[in-house]
């Protein structure tokens, strides 16, 4: 699957150690939604689905 280049470099802020488990799971998200492309808005969607507030401190 293809990714624009605003939606590699959010990509590179998640920790190296999770980027292949993260990658498959925004993949597979992006292609239940029927996009071939993941872009900056389908990233975000990937992380808000994916992340726990409670851990993230966001809650």
């Amino acid at each position: 699957m293809e990714w624009t280049d605003e939606a590699k470099t959010l990509f590179k802020q998640i920790p190296f150690f999770v980027r292949p488990f993260a990658k498959g799971k925004i993949e597979k998200l992006a292609e239940e939604m029927g996009a071939t492309i993941i872009d900056k808005d389908i990233y975000i969607q990937a992380k808000a689905k994916f992340n726990d507030p409670k851990k993230s401190g966001e809650a």
